[in-house]
């Protein structure tokens, strides 16, 4: 199968399961607390909506980019969210937001082998 259908398969299953861990937060009421109790501002709502347009951003590039182009940033960008999630995880206090952040960074950890083993 073309690597470039793989790794763009891989960002639609990321932002699925983004898609699915904020579902489940509004299902709990775990978004009526806010994010790590936080007040949220517009600033705050546009760099979030920044941040969850990338993996979005990425399936197009994906297929489009040129293939050293599309390698690199497939590599960047899925090194960043493992960076960013690990950050991020302690701060979920739900076991299910934890497992899915997991299971997201298994998924980067996919996109960054093929994007590495990309010839």
């Amino acid at each position: 199968m073309d690597t470039k259908i793989i790794l763009s398969a891989t960002w639609v299953v990321l932002m699925t399961i983004y898609f699915l861990g904020d579902i489940l937060r509004i299902i709990s009421g775990d978004t009526a607390r806010g994010l790590a109790g936080q007040n949220l501002n517009q600033w705050m709502y546009l760099a979030m909506a920044i941040l969850m347009l990338i993996p979005i951003l990425m399936i197009f590039l994906t297929l489009v980019l040129p293939q050293p182009i599309s390698r690199w940033a497939n590599l960047i960008v899925a090194v960043f969210f493992i960076l960013f999630n690990l950050i991020g995880l302690p701060t979920y206090p739900s076991l299910y937001d934890k497992f899915l952040l997991v299971v997201s960074m298994v998924f980067n950890g996919i996109t960054i082998w093929y994007a590495w083993n990309w010839a």
